[in-house]
Order: C-alpha cells, then structure tokens, then sequence
C-alpha cells in the first residue's frame, strides 16, 4: 500500500466514522440526556466532543507512519 492510498483510505474512514459517531451522539444527547439537568448535559457533550479525539488520533498515526518495506 503507498502512502498516499493509505492516507486517502484514512481520510474516508475517518469522515464516514466521524459522522457516524456524530449521529450517535446527537441521538443519544437528545433522547437520553435532554431530559437531565444543565450540568449533566454539560458534561455528557464535553465528553462525547472529546471522545472521538483518540481513535481519530490513532487513524493519523496510522497514515503517516512510515511504510516499512516487504523483506
């Protein structure tokens, strides 16, 4: 795989994933947590704005790491 078919492959996973995870949290923030009090809305969408930050970091890791050449 050449790098840059890895990182356009990375780059389609990672919108189709972050939209998808998008739907999920909306959905949930708006059937489960609009019902809760201010403060537990506040730190249900704090947690779910930071959560996709790891597995989007390791995807670009992944992408950027150097290809290591067939022995």
């Amino acid at each position: 795989m050449t790098s840059p078919f890895r990182r356009f492959i990375g780059s389609v996973v990672l919108v189709v994933s972050l939209l998808i995870y998008i739907f999920f949290a909306m959905a949930i923030g708006d059937v489960i947590v609009a019902t809760k009090p201010g403060w537990v809305q506040f730190v249900y969408f704090l947690v779910a704005g930071f959560l996709w930050v790891v597995p989007a970091g390791l995807l670009v890791k992944w992408m950027y790491a150097p290809i290591r050449p067939k022995a």
